[in-house]
């Protein structure tokens, strides 16, 4: 079975993140969401509430699992015998961190593949940051997030 993770905090996911795990999980047998608690980020959403929304957001994929972890990226990765560990690209300046992470996780495992995918252009300036001061402005995020993940993000807010 091929199985490839895609690791974030995704904080929350949006619908860049669909876009690529959706082209991804045609290409693999199983797509993991590997939820990252990083503690040097203050997350809206707790590890969780996170996972929820990956799980409902991707409802449609038979082959999507969520999963958290406080370990290397690339140890989960070998503890769940993936090939591969895809990150998303928006822009260049996302390439030179990209790079450094992909050439240190080949030095650690050199058996596991970094794959780098684009999101469509209609989200490739997203991200969930940005995505949070709109809606904090109470902005419209509707087209950038799925309904159930709009819906979560005013009830934190509005709280």
């Amino acid at each position: 079975m091929k199985k490839i993770i895609y690791p974030g905090t995704f904080d929350p996911i949006t619908n860049g993140h669909l876009d690529i795990a959706e082209r991804a999980s045609k290409l693999f047998d199983e797509l993991i969401f590997v939820v990252a608690n990083n503690p040097d980020k203050q997350q809206l959403f707790s590890v969780a509430e996170r996972m929820e929304m990956i799980s409902k957001s991707t409802g449609h994929l038979s082959n999507i699992r969520v999963e958290s972890t406080k370990i290397l990226t690339v140890d989960f990765a070998k503890e769940n015998s993936a090939l591969a560990i895809i990150r998303g690209l928006r822009h260049v300046s996302d390439f030179e961190y990209e790079f450094q992470m992909a050439m240190m996780n080949y030095n650690m495992a050199p058996e596991i593949t970094t794959i780098f995918m684009m999101p469509s252009e209609k989200y490739v300036h997203l991200n969930s940051s940005i995505l949070k001061d709109i809606a904090k402005l109470e902005g419209d995020v509707s087209e950038y997030v799925p309904v159930y993940v709009l819906e979560q993000l005013q009830s934190k807010l509005n709280s």
